[in-house]
């Protein structure tokens, strides 16, 4: 990524975070209409409390863009206690494109294919080490 497409995504991600409880739910409506295999993954877990969880999550990576390797050891983490909860590399791809959707629900007209540029690269560079983390193959 370059240092113009991070700030892209950190600027962008500022305008989501104050709809956060939003955002959240239209990207587990979206995952789970898009993935609905994804669904009983999530049978025990409180899915506002999950969406906290996510919108955490996100706001530490993309405040990391700028320090990449200062969020890889939390990355790692997050991907191999997923694999806990059933999570396989294939459900990296819809979990992306939920993202994406949410992303230009929320933004509106200032979604641009610039900026879809941008959080396609950050969501790809951190999946694919994900990815590799959990299951030892590349995305």
């Amino acid at each position: 990524m370059t240092p113009d497409q991070i700030a892209l995504v950190q600027q962008s991600f500022a305008k989501v975070a104050p709809i956060s409880e939003q955002a959240a739910g239209l990207f587990y409506g979206r995952l789970f209409e898009i993935a609905p295999e994804v669904k009983p993954l999530f049978a025990k877990a409180d899915i506002r409390e999950q969406g906290k969880k996510l919108m955490g999550t996100l706001a530490v990576v993309v405040g990391g863009l700028t320090d990449l390797p200062s969020i890889l050891p939390a990355a790692s983490r997050l991907a191999k206690h997923h694999v806990g909860y059933g999570v396989t590399a294939a459900h990296y791809a819809p979990v992306g494109a939920a993202l994406l959707w949410t992303l230009e629900q929320g933004l509106g007209d200032a979604w641009t294919p610039e900026l879809k540029d941008a959080w396609t690269g950050a969501y790809t560079t951190l999946s694919s080490y994900m990815i590799a983390e959990a299951y030892g193959v590349a995305a």
